[in-house]
């Protein structure tokens, strides 16, 4: 008896071989036009939108961590202005507990309210800031300056950090709306919602006037 009798599968186990990576190859080819088609776009830009909303927050959160300091600092030259100060503190006590996370930037009263939140210590800030040209030893007091001018630089953080989001949001927005994304928006993405866009108000994008 021949080996080639003896083993007569042999020469199929290649071919199943080939077969199997012929097959992994052409799922690999159909894929192709998938991302070529924006499969992969909604998912992408969601992330990056929930990336800058994210930086938002960071920005936002600086700025709170800086009322303190600033509070104590003018409560140390300026106690007869309590009822400022305490608009202030109430005002950095709402903002902080108002954060949303990304999960629930479809929710647009979420949003606004979050930018309400935000708006009102905005106007506190700058409240508290305008009391400050009434006292000439606070307006020198270094530690004083020191703040005035991280707040400032915080403010232009807040702006900067709020355009990018918003650009992240429309763009993702556009692609549930448009050809060809619009495709995989009303089926494999079909829960996917659109996000809030952040409108904030005039005054609260205008940041607080810091004088020297």
């Amino acid at each position: 008896m021949t080996l080639a009798a003896l083993c007569p599968a042999s020469p199929v186990r290649p071919a199943r071989v080939f077969a199997r990576i012929a097959g992994v190859v052409a799922l690999a080819l159909a894929c192709l036009p998938l991302a070529g088609c924006g499969y992969n776009v909604i998912p992408t830009q969601e992330e990056a939108a929930k990336a800058r909303w994210a930086e938002v927050q960071n920005q936002y959160q600086r700025r709170a961590d800086l009322v303190p300091n600033l509070v104590a600092t003018v409560q140390g030259y300026a106690r007869q202005e309590r009822e400022t100060l305490t608009a202030v503190v109430e005002a950095r006590a709402k903002a902080t507990s108002a954060n949303i996370d990304a999960s629930q930037l479809t929710d647009p009263e979420k949003v606004r309210q979050f930018q309400e939140a935000q708006a009102q210590l905005s106007g506190a800030l700058g409240r508290l800031l305008a009391i400050t040209e009434n006292y000439p030893d606070l307006k020198s007091n270094q530690n004083f300056l020191a703040l005035q001018s991280q707040l400032e630089g915080t403010e232009n953080r807040i702006a900067v950090a709020r355009r990018d989001y918003i650009e992240a949001a429309r763009v993702f927005n556009t692609s549930l709306r448009t050809f060809p994304t619009v495709l995989w928006a009303k089926t494999v993405f079909a829960g996917t919602q659109p996000l809030a866009p952040f409108t904030a108000n005039d005054a609260a994008q205008t940041a607080p006037q810091v004088k020297f």
